[in-house]
């Protein structure tokens, strides 16, 4: 009797057979052309978006090798607090809303639709200094596994944080 292998032959042999592997960013571009996507994709994303009145509320939403990508949402007043992203780069995405992003060189207010690409070590604040609600959206490359805290005084203070996005 013949087995399965023998009669179809070797199914990792013919690769028309086999899933296609999903692409998946591997440039800069890449992972903001890819944050562009899901901001795009408004029907998967805003269903899941919550509100927390004592903290940023934040969900994982997609995961692939090597990124995570994280939806936030701020009320007036919240803020991240002053940090960098340790060895990760990332894409911010603002959503719905507008958040300020606050560096050494200064302050700007990031609208529905803004980017912003930074590399590790890149410190910052992103505060929702508006009336109403902010949506962001987060590409982490590789995915945050740190996320250092910053005092307001001096920037190269660091002390090592809870992660969270």
């Amino acid at each position: 009797m013949n087995s399965d292998v023998q009669i179809a032959g070797d199914p990792l042999a013919i690769p028309h057979l086999l899933p296609p592997v999903p692409a998946h960013p591997s440039t800069v571009a890449g992972f903001a052309g890819l944050a562009r996507e899901i901001a795009a994709d408004r029907a998967r994303w805003a269903p899941l978006v919550r509100y927390d009145a004592t903290t940023r509320w934040y969900h994982r939403l997609r995961q692939g090798p090597g990124y995570e990508v994280w939806l936030l949402s701020w009320l007036p007043g919240q803020g991240s607090g002053r940090h960098d992203h340790g060895p990760s780069s990332g894409v911010l995405t603002v959503l719905e809303g507008e958040l300020s992003e606050r560096t050494t060189g200064g302050s700007r207010t990031l609208t529905a639709g803004a980017q912003r690409v930074f590399a590790p070590g890149y410190v910052h604040e992103v505060v929702n200094d508006a009336l109403v609600p902010a949506v962001s959206l987060h590409v982490y490359f590789p995915g945050l596994t740190d996320m250092p805290m910053h005092s307001a005084r001096c920037a190269a203070d660091a002390s090592p944080a809870a992660v969270a996005p």
